[in-house]
């Protein structure tokens, strides 16, 4: 399958994983083209906190996506340190830093994206702890751990620059919390710039996937100039290395 074809195969299953979602009203009917917010999000969260990686998990790196903001409430309430991403890593410094200790506002509050872009201190991978846990967002995930985010490429980037920072390893676990609609037994196409997850977490279960697979950083074979251009990170990274 040529790189088109497996964008083409990528996006046909969002597209049918969004309309499902919206047919069994289990998400916004604005989800389309977003990591759906899905009913019973907080009960995913809540097993999520149950299971010992959490537990064992000291720093925590989430996607500031409304789906995961229960899982980033819990991080924090239970003092664990937590990075966002800055959307669309639009910023030179693309991660928010919120230290549980030194909030200024409720956990709840400090884990939406509004206020944390507010509060937040930023920094660069070079300022940032060795994360123990990785929780991300996903339009689909297969019981094997290959996921679909909503196709922008920046969960990958983020993986990838903490991975290039000797930030994860293959201790790291990965975690995806998603509705059970989201759960697939089919192959989902992948490229050599994509992540897979340890764990998938709904409100009724956990899934134990194969071994995920982490890229070791950025594929720049995989990044478009105008989306290198767009990322402050990457239009630096690369002037430094040219």
């Amino acid at each position: 399958m040529t790189g088109n074809g497996v964008e083409d195969a990528k996006q046909a299953i969002r597209r049918r994983i969004w309309d499902l979602l919206e047919r069994e009203q289990v998400t916004d009917p604005g989800a389309r083209g977003s990591i759906p917010a899905f009913v019973g999000a907080a009960d995913a969260a809540e097993r999520l906190a149950a299971l010992p990686e959490w537990r064992a998990a000291r720093v925590v790196k989430a996607v500031p996506d409304r789906a995961q903001q229960p899982v980033r409430e819990r991080a924090l309430a239970e003092g664990k340190f937590l990075y966002m991403a800055v959307p669309k890593l639009a910023e030179k410094l693309p991660f928010c830093e919120l230290d549980p200790g030194n909030l200024p506002v409720s956990a709840a509050e400090a884990a939406s994206r509004e206020v944390a872009a507010r509060i937040a201190r930023r920094v660069d991978t070079g300022q940032m702890r060795p994360v123990d846990m990785v929780v991300c967002g996903s339009v689909a995930v297969n019981r094997a751990g290959t996921r679909l985010g909503k196709g922008a490429g920046y969960s990958d980037i983020e993986v990838a620059l903490l991975a290039e920072a000797g930030l994860i390893g293959q201790r790291t676990v990965i975690v995806t919390t998603v509705h059970s609609l989201q759960v697939l037994d089919e192959p989902i196409p992948e490229t050599s710039h994509d992540f897979s997850v340890d764990l998938i977490v709904t409100a009724s279960g956990v899934i134990r996937c194969t071994p995920p697979r982490r890229p070791a950083g950025l594929d720049w074979t995989q990044l478009p100039a105008s989306m290198i251009a767009a990322i402050p990170v990457l239009a630096a990274r690369q002037r430094s290395a040219s």
